[in-house]
């Protein structure tokens, strides 16, 4: 299904939502998968870890991460996906655009949320990734993303042509 092009499927995930849609997405597509992992993890607990992010986010913070990907400039097309965390992306997930340029590549975003849909995840990502060639992205709610196999099928579909 990758027309010979080299597709990386990249995400970010904090409660196994994300993940599952990144695996059916490659499970369809192909190519390599790498989750976003910060150098130091959130903690398992929810209170915890939305205090950490939302400071995060406020201070525009770069969190470490762990997350290497060899020769980045071989793919022609990334699968970014990441939770809507109070309305934008989480903060390793701005690592991650920093450090792998993703300028002149195709980038077809997915994300999950709990109730609060796209919000600027869309926006801040293209305002974040100068120069890349946007698909129209893919916004699934937290609950039902390991039961979406039938809308993530239609949305790949549509991000191959």
């Amino acid at each position: 299904m990758n027309n010979g092009k080299k597709i990386l499927v990249a995400y970010f995930s904090w409660s196994g939502n994300t993940k599952a849609v990144a695996e059916e997405i490659h499970k369809q597509v192909g190519g390599d998968i790498a989750e976003i992992v910060p150098a130091t993890p959130y903690s398992e607990t929810y209170s915890v870890t939305v205090a950490k992010a939302k400071a995060e986010q406020a201070a525009g913070t770069r969190p470490a991460i762990s997350t290497k990907i060899a020769d980045f400039e071989q793919y022609d097309t990334i699968y970014l996906g990441y939770p809507n965390w109070w309305g934008n992306m989480p903060m390793p997930v701005a690592t991650f655009i920093d450090t792998y340029k993703m300028s002149g590549k195709k980038v077809a975003p997915f994300f999950t949320h709990g109730g609060g849909g796209v919000q600027r995840c869309m926006s801040d990502l293209e305002a974040r990734v100068q120069g890349a060639k946007f698909t129209y992205y893919l916004c699934l709610s937290g609950s039902s993303a390991k039961n979406s196999q039938g809308e993530i099928t239609s949305w790949v579909k549509k991000t191959q042509n």
